[in-house]
């Protein structure tokens, strides 16, 4: 049987237009939750020796030794940076080949985000998600901080996703020129 190597989806240096820089985050696992009918209260006692529960839609949460949950959608999680415990009632599916996950920071994220995304981010705060798309791909978009947001595409729309982010970082990154 031939040895397989984990390999980044992109494998590119970070990239700085302006005052944003867009980077690939290191490959982590992502595991779907799916809680099972009137499962919710037992996901969360199998989530609270890793410090986290299952989340509010549109939220996220860290979790301790860098776990991290994230609302993907009704009664849908992902868990990131951490096997999900063996107890757990919910329906999980490792995800962690599926998605590539990208890093958007600096002053100007929100106005390149602003010509790829259908959402108001002016407001947008620490520990809010959505589910979106970013131009014509599918976006699970993290909030940070609020000049840093992670962006979490399909691992084969990568090339897609950065070609796009990086084309926005340019135009707003001349505009202010």
């Amino acid at each position: 049987m031939p040895d397989l190597i984990a390999k980044p989806a992109l494998g590119l240096a970070p990239v700085t237009y302006g005052a944003v820089t867009l980077a690939e985050a290191a490959w982590t696992s992502v595991h779907s939750l799916a809680p099972f009918p009137g499962g919710e209260a037992g996901v969360n006692a199998a989530l609270a020796p890793l410090g986290l529960g299952f989340p509010a839609p549109n939220s996220w949460t860290a979790g301790k030794d860098g776990a991290q949950i994230v609302w993907t959608g009704r009664a849908q999680a992902f868990l990131i940076g951490a096997r999900p415990p063996a107890d757990i009632p919910a329906a999980i599916t490792d995800q962690s080949d599926a998605w590539v996950t990208l890093h958007l920071m600096g002053p100007q994220a929100r106005e390149v985000l602003a010509r790829l995304v259908p959402l108001d981010l002016r407001g947008a705060k620490a520990g809010q998600a959505a589910r979106s798309g970013l131009n014509h791909t599918p976006l699970i978009l993290m909030v940070e901080g609020p000049e840093a947001f992670r962006l979490m595409t399909f691992r084969s729309m990568a090339r897609t996703a950065w070609h796009e982010l990086t084309n926005a970082m340019e135009i707003c990154a001349a505009r202010r020129a």
